[in-house]
């Protein structure tokens, strides 16, 4: 069978063509309506996170616009959970993650990367309303603590540190180490019913000690300046917004971009048990269960 020659012309006009379709393509990607949410859709999507400590619930916003960026991380965060601290940032180096470093950031908490990969459609509203209304969505942020503080639930304690005032902060008792509460936005967000125990709402057992090795992530230069309604991501303000949202890269000096599809595995891989899955989902103290070989 003779190769089927195509003109040099005739090649030329096809691609670009091809050119033109891809162009197209992107543009209405990039087009689609900007969203736009009520006060009340806002404080539906700030409940699951709006009483995580300040530096954590930071790094999450800014994730949750790179929805698409999120199942795969999650995944990776599990089957290799067993790794932390220095071995930890090792991997995510020597792996050639692929994915925006503000979602590299998360990868210390394997459970609130599932929690965000179980519920894409929250996740995707949540980024999308970062991006569109994100002084909306620290309003929210602000509403949903103030009821939870003027019903009890939201006070100091061993693990973290609130303050009161016209914003609450929530910051954690050791910088070094980040517990994430585990709480039902149903009970926390309404008047406790007589009798009931507003202490044991928010359980905080489930901590990931962030030391210095994770500073190129942002961890312990991330912070939310609530009177300015600023989200500080390695000490610069994080400002990815609808219309930049296709270009915008934020500075991350000493983290490399690597393509996608670069991922180089160099470790075993073990997902959590469902022992060590209810455990971080509960707010409890987790086991590991694993053992290196």
């Amino acid at each position: 069978m003779r190769p089927i020659i195509v003109p040099r012309r005739r090649a030329r006009a096809i691609a670009s063509c091809m050119a033109a379709i891809l162009l197209i393509g992107s543009c209405a990607q990039t087009a689609r309506a900007q969203v736009s949410y009520s006060p009340e859709e806002l404080d539906e999507l700030a409940a699951p996170i709006a009483l995580y400590p300040d530096p954590l619930l930071a790094q999450i916003l800014t994730a949750a616009t790179y929805p698409d960026q999120i199942p795969d991380a999650a995944a990776w965060a599990d089957q290799h959970h067993y790794l932390t601290g220095d071995e930890l940032a090792r991997a995510i180096e020597v792996d050639h993650l692929p994915w925006d470093p503000s979602v590299q950031a998360l990868l210390p908490f394997p459970s609130v990367l599932e929690m965000m990969a179980s519920d894409m459609q929250w996740t995707i509203k949540l980024g999308d309303a970062v991006l569109s209304q994100h002084q909306d969505v620290m309003d929210a942020l602000q509403r949903m603590r103030q009821k939870a503080w003027r019903y009890g639930y939201l006070r100091s304690n061993a693990q973290m540190i609130v303050s009161g005032g016209p914003y609450i902060t929530i910051m954690p008792a050791d910088p070094a180490v980040i517990c994430v509460p585990a709480y039902d936005p149903l009970i926390v967000f309404a008047p406790p019913p007589p009798g009931f125990y507003v202490g044991a709402a928010i359980q905080f057992g489930f901590a990931v000690r962030i030391g210095s090795v994770f500073r190129p992530w942002g961890w312990g230069a991330t912070r939310i300046l609530w009177d300015r309604r600023e989200v500080i991501v390695n000490n610069v303000r994080w400002d990815r917004v609808w219309t930049n949202r296709a270009n915008y890269i934020h500075p991350y000096p000493h983290v490399v971009r690597y393509e996608p599809r670069r991922i180089i595995e160099r470790h075993r891989l073990v997902g959590r048990t469902f022992r060590e899955r209810e455990d971080a989902r509960m707010g409890h103290v987790v086991r590991e269960v694993h053992r290196r070989r």
